[in-house]
């Protein structure tokens, strides 16, 4: 089963409809056994950074994604929810990520 992360933010809706057409058995929750459990886990993202990382937070699941991502299992995190890994972000400076890797999220320059 692969768990996707719901933190209120990400469009897990559209995460399960995409798993569910290739067969895979999937789940939104944002309960720590389910996920720990699961075979894989998805972080989706949709929204500002600092209002994604308000939310991971207000739910008591930081320490949920970071505990995943340490068991060695596959983990993918999508648009918003991979950028949320890194330390920070320009879109909202002064707002911490989760800190999972290290660097800040910088804005494309446009050509």
């Amino acid at each position: 089963m692969i768990a996707i992360i719901d933190y209120g933010a990400g469009n897990v809706r559209s995460v399960q409809k995409a798993l569910k057409f290739i067969g895979a058995e999937c789940e939104i929750t944002n309960d720590k056994d389910k996920i720990m459990n699961a075979d894989g886990a998805i972080l989706p993202g949709q929204g500002a950074f600092g209002d994604c990382i308000s939310s991971i937070r207000s739910r008591e699941i930081e320490s949920t994604v970071k505990d995943f991502m340490n068991s060695g299992k596959p983990f993918l995190g999508i648009c918003v929810g991979l950028q949320l890994l890194f330390e920070e972000s320009e879109e909202n400076e002064g707002v911490e990520g989760l800190s999972v890797f290290k660097g800040k999220i910088k804005r494309m320059e446009q050509p």
